[in-house]
């Protein structure tokens, strides 16, 4: 494998409306991200990832944009985030922007042309087709839910929407299309920033002809991941965009990639891949139902690691993956994979370090540092998220009551990890001045940042230290390019596994509230990490605590 600037890296994602406001809006901005920048450096990241801050409607949070030059006014300025380049740079830290790029929005000066000539330049940028009475063109659901077709205004046409209506696909087929992406792309790779993470990536390849799939619910529609199963060929635009743009600067690239096949990963994230790294969702994904969020299962800790080993041994040593617990998108991780009266500050310490010592690289998630949990919505009032009310709708028309509907979407909303940064104990958690635009979480008071920066014992300093020893010039080769095996697979509520490079480093996690013993094939030398004060042990037998998380060098 040739080494690259971003092997050793560690990533940490910014939510900027929820990550710091600086003029008392109640909406975080770029300023807001400047001037935490030495809290971030601090912790030890390199890599900074800017969830979408372009101007849009917010018709899905920024997702749907309308002007790919320009920054919205709601976060600031273009000179506010050329600021926040030069900042990044001053500390040798690296940039990342969101690259939305299987749609636009429906405000997108594009879509509006095409909408005053549908059968123009502009309508060839996007996926119409003829409006007929009583028909859609396809039985495609979209992934809020409803057709994933749309009229047109003023049109006689309908409109392809993967996402929200107000999320027009664009027409990869179109080479216009792609000189104009490729172009954008160089624009801000030249004014400085040092790559992108793609957004929906896989979905901008269809299957020609469009045409319906088999009705998997009662509505008369298709999960779209049905038409994605049979598209072909997309590597022939993700090639493309690679050579004209990432490869050319150097820029680092990571795909949201979901149900990559073992065959496909050398493609994806190989020596030639089409990206960099993509994201490893298969402890996410796992137990969710294609019925909706209501029908979704808990991760058992055996789940958790069974997920992590899988993908693992897919990847191998093909490539590097984008190690995640939570994101923007999820729940949080500590709610998620720690069982509901468990969460602690040890359990959450041993969580992150069986992730973060994978092969592969880790990404933190603003406030994952903190151990920030799920927020309890009391009412669907409290909720933002367009695909939430989504799925609370499907969960009312399943027959759950208004009270286990708004529990399932509590579960697994993408507003839990969207709720404000708790900063301090302060009004607002230190978010805001102003009124917050999304509800803080009322845990604040007892996770937050003012508290664990000073405290060695904090979750944020054991992230800092899972940093530290990434980065150790002793183990840093073992830990970004050793392998890894997996130990004791069978033991119930036990992740373990080895990295082994020019050293063996152990990693121990017992994944419950009792304690467990583990025999040891031999003495360690050096106690590398340990979320408790001290390990009990009999010779080579180690007494783990509950939840105790140790990494052993040998």
């Amino acid at each position: 494998m040739t080494k690259q600037w971003w092997h050793d890296k560690v990533a940490y994602q910014i939510y900027p409306k929820s990550f710091y406001d600086s003029n008392g809006d109640g909406i975080g901005d770029i300023p807001g991200i400047i001037r935490k920048l030495d809290y971030l450096q601090d912790l030890g990241v390199d890599i900074l990832w800017l969830s979408p801050c372009y101007p849009s409607p917010l018709a899905d949070q920024g997702y749907d944009i309308s002007d790919y030059y320009n920054i919205d006014p709601r976060f600031g300025t273009m000179e506010d985030m050329e600021q926040l380049i030069a900042e990044v740079k001053k500390r040798g830290m690296y940039l990342l922007m969101d690259l939305v790029v299987n749609h636009c929005s429906d405000e997108h000066e594009w879509f509006q042309k095409a909408c005053q000539e549908p059968d123009g330049k502009y309508g060839k940028y996007f996926y119409l087709r003829d409006k007929e009475e009583g028909k859609l063109p396809t039985n495609w659901r979209s992934a809020f839910g409803g057709p994933a077709w749309d009229d047109m205004p003023g049109t006689n046409k309908q409109y392809l929407h993967m996402f929200h209506k107000k999320q027009p696909d664009l027409n990869w087929e179109n080479p216009q299309v792609r000189e104009e992406i490729y172009k954008n792309i160089n624009w801000w790779l030249d004014k400085g920033v040092d790559g992108f993470r793609l957004d929906a990536i896989m979905n901008i390849k269809k299957a020609l002809p469009l045409h319906d799939y088999a009705p998997d619910r009662e509505d008369g529609l298709c999960n779209i991941g049905a038409m994605l199963q049979e598209a072909k060929g997309i590597g022939e635009f993700l090639n493309e965009m690679r050579d004209q743009t990432f490869r050319v600067h150097n820029a680092f690239s990571v795909g949201e990639v979901f149900c990559a096949k073992p065959d496909n990963l050398p493609g994806l994230i190989g020596e030639n891949g089409y990206f960099d790294s993509i994201f490893d969702f298969n402890a996410a994904m796992f137990g969710f139902s294609p019925n909706g969020w209501y029908d979704c299962s808990p991760v058992t800790p055996d789940e958790y690691r069974d997920c992590c080993f899988e993908s693992q041994k897919r990847a191998g040593s093909i490539g590097f993956l984008a190690n995640i617990i939570e994101n923007h998108d999820w729940p949080r991780g500590a709610s998620r994979y720690i069982p509901e009266g468990d969460r602690c500050p040890e359990s959450k310490k041993m969580l992150a370090a069986l992730s973060f010592l994978l092969r592969g690289i880790p990404f933190i998630y603003q406030g994952q540092e903190l151990g920030m949990e799920n927020m309890a919505f009391t009412s669907m009032d409290e909720v933002d998220d367009v695909s939430s009310h989504g799925e609370y709708q499907v969960a009312l028309k399943a027959g759950l009551s208004p009270e286990d509907a708004l529990k399932a979407v509590s579960t697994f909303s993408r507003d839990n990890g969207r709720t404000p940064m708790h900063w301090s104990d302060e009004a607002n958690a230190g978010f805001t001045t102003g009124s917050p635009w999304l509800k803080v979480n009322p845990n604040y008071t007892a996770i937050h940042a003012a508290a664990q920066v000073h405290d060695p014992d904090s979750v944020w300093s054991f992230y800092k230290k899972l940093i530290a020893l990434r980065k150790n010039p002793v183990y840093k080769e073992t830990i970004v390019y050793g392998s890894l095996e997996p130990v004791w697979q069978n033991r119930h509520n036990l992740m373990a596994y080895y990295r082994k490079g020019d050293k063996t480093i152990l990693v121990i996690g017992n994944y419950q509230k009792q304690g467990q013993d583990v025999e040891l094939p031999a003495a360690y030398q050096e106690i590398l990490l340990n979320n408790y004060s001290d390990v009990s042990q009999d010779g080579c037998t180690i007494h783990l605590h509950g939840y105790q998380a140790l990494a052993l060098a040998f």
